[in-house]
């Protein structure tokens, strides 16, 4: 997988923290699962209207902070939901994130509401 995000995925990632970002391309340039950006920053709006459709639980998503990104797999050019992609996607977030020694979480981790797309700063370092 390329190691440049493209330019889409830059301005995703506008107003998200800069340790998450380096972590960001540097997963991108190890995972085997090519992948995207898809949201990084999101409005009070955009959460409420998530929570609403039980998509989060809760209003105060690290997304509102720039803490947290959302991630889409890439299979022949056509983004994919199969859950092996994401713990083969994660694998190479967390390689990165110790590589760099910024602590991360992941959704797919979580004992309820597993997010497999989903990956975030650690609060205890990052509040």
């Amino acid at each position: 997988m390329s190691s440049q995000l493209p330019a889409r995925c830059r301005s995703r990632l506008k107003g998200v923290h800069p340790d998450l970002v380096a972590v960001v391309e540097a997963a991108l340039a190890r995972s085997p699962v090519p992948f995207i950006v898809t949201e990084g920053v999101r409005t009070p709006e955009r959460q409420a209207a998530l929570v609403r459709v039980g998509a989060s639980r809760t209003l105060k998503s690290r997304h509102l902070t720039g803490h947290a990104v959302d991630v889409a797999a890439i299979v022949d050019g056509r983004i994919r939901w199969d859950w092996p992609l994401y713990a083969r996607i994660a694998e190479a977030f967390k390689a990165a994130a110790l590589e760099r020694k910024t602590p991360i979480v992941w959704g797919g981790d979580w004992k309820t509401l597993r997010d497999g797309p989903h990956f975030e700063l650690d609060r205890k370092v990052f509040p």
